[in-house]
């Protein structure tokens, strides 16, 4: 069974990557399509990534899942709250009972840097000290997740979404999102060929 990551967050929420290996058929026998996917793969991922869901939680209710106008899926009842990420061969989703959250992956390549100057500003330059490939998926995967978090849409990266620090430590981004004030952490993990980026929550003092 090809789960490439899985984690326990805490006693109510969890995530996992699933390095995506089998064919439709085996993901249709567990969960529906809840619109149209012409491409093939995309497809694939879309199952995937729900799929994802109820291993996570077997009780989840994918055939209630509903998309808002900014295109984020959500439980009309809220009985979880849940996000999911496609990259590549992979799919992630983390899902909590209390908790708005966020989830992306990224597979590091060289387009990152040469796009940069249009998702981090000077500050985070200075604060953070971007060098490498790495670095710069690192904080593009770190905003994806923040702007998945927030489901509304209309989010400038560089500007909305503020990265005051870094702590290689334990591999977290002190954030403050200018859109609602929210004072955030984002959890990050690099894995060989894959970034891994997610949050949980409203706000941290």
């Amino acid at each position: 069974m090809p789960i490439f990551y899985q984690q326990e967050i805490d006693a109510n929420a969890r995530l996992g990557i699933w390095e995506i290996k089998e064919e439709e058929s085996f993901f249709k026998q567990f969960v529906p399509i809840h619109r149209e996917v012409t491409h093939p793969h995309k497809r694939l991922q879309h199952l995937a990534g729900r799929f994802l869901l109820k291993y996570l939680y077997p009780d989840f209710p994918s055939h209630l899942i509903s998309i808002a106008d900014t295109k984020k899926p959500f439980l009309p009842d809220e009985t979880y709250h849940f996000s999911i990420s496609h990259c590549g061969n992979y799919a992630a989703a983390i899902v909590s009972r209390h908790y708005r959250v966020g989830i992306d992956i990224e597979i590091p390549s060289d387009k990152v840097i040469k796009v940069q100057h249009k998702f981090v500003s000077d500050a985070e330059m200075a604060a953070i000290h971007p060098l490498t490939q790495e670095d710069f998926t690192r904080i593009w995967s770190a905003k994806e997740a923040v702007f998945k978090w927030y489901g509304n849409g209309k989010v400038d990266f560089k500007k909305d979404i503020c990265l005051l620090s870094y702590a290689n430590g334990d591999n977290t981004f002190r954030c403050l999102f200018k859109k609602n004030n929210s004072k955030l952490i984002i959890h990050t993990h690099a894995f060989p060929e894959l970034c891994l980026s997610y949050l949980l929550g409203d706000s941290v003092s």
